[in-house]
């Protein structure tokens, strides 16, 4: 049988771009090195497009959680992306089936190249260029099948799992994996592909995965095999032996943290994403260590779907969805002079020539992608940005090991410490004196972890997937609920917020007449007047995750279409 595989497929990207010639059976795609390469550029492509990571699973699946909720003006229930957001899900939502489905053809693809490569005359008889290439080919391919299967199993939770082509497949109706022997596989395959791939700085500098993305990619799963999560049985549990996986994540994470020529810190918060991941550009610090590569004007919605609003020249209408709105206690979380505010929350919208527009407390959107940040600026209404989705940071692997770190050892060590006060003092850059004190005992680091990680990634996808590994999601819900209504109602630890803000019109940069924090004037001559924590309304409070049950809503269902098809497989979860 002749397995079509596309030597490149038209969205593998920028830095990732062959010429494509054709497609061919087995023999020929895996009889040199440049068509196997080709073969695994093809599965990269499976990570990307507005079924992967330009949509789906970067800005639809991660809300509504205590940071941001998803989209607000769809009418209710739309079985689509507003129920996804308010946990009103049901097997047969429009945002389900095509998503689940490319997730199992990008593991099919990498399938076709795991057993193929490793069998190639070339692995072990070419040259030492070809040996070493065809090994990175490998390693690659193992490594973008555990992320596919982590994106299935961190929304579905036990799936069926193949891990060899379907033609070699005896039964194509398979039955539903435990969750905990595909990651133990996946684990296994990630150690088998750090000793495949180059370091970053052995290779030229692109979006492919390099040792660093491996290790990283390991520590993370680890992590996430040692936590919680939502059970066929009704309960969230975690696996006796959880602090085996802890330690995986430690070492892998102290291992990184010693290859500073590698991968560290960007100095600049905020330029890890306006000058790199916004401007088309590699992070030269390898900050970012895996990234989705997007085509522009292809591939990615990042900064039109979510992001402030905006123009483009020769277009008259507002442009973008800002559809990720932070919700207000989220923003006043973070201390006043912590960098990381400003690039994560959006205020204001922008006009046609350029100058912005503050909008009401309630429209604040993410901000980490946004149109007045891409360089080279859009000049099309076409709502496909092509910006990278950022996967992994090295501010993950500070935090994963000074989590774990503090897990083992009942309490933090100097070194968990100093990663969790890195990562800090970027934030606070200018101002690291007010970092304040570091817990030493284990739940009060822990705390302030799960602080930090928010502060850190928020608007990335990340955090609903934290608090549910941690089982926190119910109780951070119900506490950020509480909060936006002491806003409301200007309670106290809020009740000197303002409820105007005043802003310079026609400003080519948000200019305010007062302050975040204290009380407003009724007016402030030259400024325009908005309606600040006046805005909130009961119906945005009951917005936000406000069909959530716990022990059910941690997990997705599984497509009706799916099961239709596979009488081996049921719903769970009470779906």
């Amino acid at each position: 049988m002749l397995v079509a595989v596309t030597l490149l497929f038209a969205a593998c990207k920028k830095y990732l771009t062959l010429e494509p010639q054709s497609a061919f059976g087995e023999d020929y795609m895996f009889g040199s090195t440049i068509n196997a390469r080709s073969a695994v550029l093809g599965i990269y492509d499976q990570l990307a497009g507005d079924q992967g990571y330009g949509s789906r699973f970067s800005l639809i699946y991660p809300y509504d959680n205590d940071e941001m909720i998803g989209v607000t003006n769809a009418s209710a229930p739309d079985n689509s992306s507003r129920d996804m957001a308010r946990y009103n899900v049901q097997p047969t939502n429009a945002q389900l089936l095509a998503p689940f489905n490319q997730l199992y053809a990008g593991i099919e693809r990498a399938n076709i190249c795991i057993r193929n490569i490793p069998a190639m005359g070339l692995y072990k008889n070419g040259t030492a260029a070809d040996q070493k290439e065809l090994q990175r080919l490998y390693g690659e391919a193992l490594t973008l099948r555990a992320q596919f299967y982590f994106e299935l199993i961190r929304n579905w939770g036990d799936v069926p799992a193949s891990f060899i082509p379907s033609i070699d497949q005896p039964d194509l109706f398979l039955e539903k994996t435990d969750r905990d022997v595909i990651y133990d596989s996946l684990i296994a395959d990630l150690k088998k592909a750090e000793e495949l791939v180059p370091w970053r700085t052995e290779v030229s500098s692109d979006e492919r995965i390099t040792k660093g993305a491996v290790k990283a990619l390991r520590a993370r799963l680890a992590l996430f095999n040692g936590g919680y999560s939502l059970r066929r049985s009704g309960n969230m549990e975690r696996r006796g032996n959880y602090a085996d996986y802890y330690k995986i994540a430690r070492d892998e994470c102290y291992e990184l943290m010693q290859k500073r020529d590698q991968h560290t810190l960007n100095p600049s918060f905020q330029s890890v994403f306006k000058d790199a991941l916004d401007a088309y550009k590699i992070d030269p610090y390898g900050e970012v260590m895996f990234e989705v590569a997007m085509a522009r004007e292809v591939d990615s919605k990042l900064g039109y779907y979510d992001g402030p609003r905006f123009y483009v020249p020769g277009n008259t209408a507002l442009l973008g969805n800002g559809s990720i709105r932070v919700i207000p206690v989220y923003f006043y979380s973070f201390d006043s002079t912590d960098t990381r505010r400003d690039v994560t929350c959006a205020p204001y919208y922008n006009n046609a020539d350029n100058s912005k527009a503050l909008q009401t407390l309630v429209n604040m959107t993410s901000g980490k992608f946004r149109s007045d940040w891409i360089t080279p600026a859009l000049t099309s209404a076409i709502q496909a940005t092509g910006i990278n989705w950022p996967v992994i940071r090295f501010s993950d692997v500070l935090l994963m090991f000074a989590e774990a770190d503090n897990e083992l050892n009942n309490g933090p060590t100097e070194d968990a410490k100093t990663a969790f006060e890195e990562v800090r003092k970027r934030g606070f850059k200018g101002n690291e004196s007010r970092i304040g004190t570091t817990p030493g005992d284990k739940e009060g680091f822990f705390k302030a972890l799960v602080n930090e990680r928010s502060f850190e990634f928020g608007g990335e996808g990340i955090r609903k997937y934290d608090l549910i590994r941690w089982n926190l999601l119910a109780e951070k819900i119900t506490s950020v609920r509480s909060n936006y209504t002491k806003i409301m109602n200007r309670e106290a630890p809020y009740n000197n917020l303002p409820q105007y803000l005043f802003f310079l019109p026609g400003a080519p940069q948000l200019t305010l007449a007062n302050s975040f924090y204290k009380p407003s004037p009724t007016a402030v001559t030259g400024y325009t007047r908005v309606n600040w924590t006046r805005a909130i309304t009961e119906a945005w409070i009951t917005n936000v995750a406000q069909l959530y049950r716990p022990n059910r809503s941690e997990l997705l269902p599984i497509p009706q279409a799916v099961i239709d098809a596979n009488p081996k497989i049921k719903q769970d979860y009470g779906y």
